[in-house]
């Protein structure tokens, strides 16, 4: 009998170490508050715990990655974990928009008003259309008057658009940094409009919610969290490919549209407040 079990244990540990070698597929976009993850992959953390990272152009394609099994978890919203919660976890906290999350616009706040018609660029399935909601609310701008043009933060910033027209983009960092420069202007954001809560976190599968390499990961963020704010330098030059797109001082201002947020206790009645599931995340000090 003994035997048997001893048998029986072997084949158990086994199977459990057959199942923790399965590799992970994640899914990230270029919001500068993911640059942890960048890090981590870059010193080869990521390769250790066998998850493989898929840079995808926004957070609606990160989601339809994993709604067609391509990938066992993403970075991602509040608002895209709402349109799939019964078939994920978060597991992870890594940030809260902090000016990150913005409209720009070529016109003032008055001056969409006042329009008829305004051409409203921005990510319809993704958080974007969270923040435009809240914007209309509360500056009272009836939502019928925009033409909704539905693209990716890619394609946003390369759209040639007609100045003559009232244009607004619902937009993140870093991609904010080319609009910018084209002549658009924040009217709104996460910063300004700080009742507005917009918590990214890394999301699982549910069936993964008990593997241990997530409470490694957790411990790699926090790493990476801390060195990034002690050498941002040597941070921007490991991961910079990630952000083609940005100088080392946008790098630098970027991250301050953001707040870290893993490991925040703190945060946890807020997030239940707005139908959040806290409790799988992981908590590593």
């Amino acid at each position: 009998m003994k035997i048997k079990f001893f048998i029986f244990l072997i084949i158990l540990l086994f199977l459990n170490s057959c199942q923790q070698k399965q590799k992970i597929n994640l899914a990230v976009n270029e919001w500068i508050g993911y640059a942890p993850l960048f890090y981590a992959n870059e010193k080869g953390w990521l390769k250790k715990e066998n998850i493989k990272l898929i840079r995808t152009v926004s957070l609606g394609e990160s989601i339809k990655l994993f709604e067609n099994g391509l990938v066992e978890a993403f970075t991602a919203t509040q608002y895209e974990f709402n349109l799939i919660k019964s078939k994920v976890v978060p597991i992870i906290l890594l940030d809260k928009s902090y000016g990150g999350d913005m409209i720009l616009s070529n016109s003032s706040i008055q001056e969409l008003n006042n329009s008829k018609k305004v051409d409203a660029y921005l990510e319809l399935d993704s958080v974007n259309y969270l923040l435009l909601k809240y914007f209309t609310t509360k500056y009272d701008i009836d939502i019928k008057k925009f033409n909704f043009i539905n693209k990716d933060q890619k394609q946003i910033t390369n759209q040639q658009f007609d100045f003559s027209k009232p244009i607004l983009i619902v937009t993140y960092t870093p991609y904010d940094i080319i609009l910018k420069k084209q002549g658009f202007k924040t009217i709104a954001s996460t910063k300004t409009d700080d009742d507005l809560i917009v918590i990214d976190a890394l999301f699982i599968d549910k069936d993964l919610k008990n593997d241990k390499r997530f409470l490694s990961l957790s411990k790699q963020i926090n790493k990476a969290i801390l060195e990034i704010q002690k050498n941002p330098k040597k941070a921007y030059n490991l991961i910079k490919n990630y952000y083609p797109n940005l100088s080392f001082a946008e790098f630098k201002k970027e991250l301050t549209y953001i707040k870290w947020i893993n490991n925040n206790k703190k945060l946890l009645k807020r997030l239940e407040n707005i139908d959040f599931n806290t409790k799988d995340l992981i908590y590593e000090n």
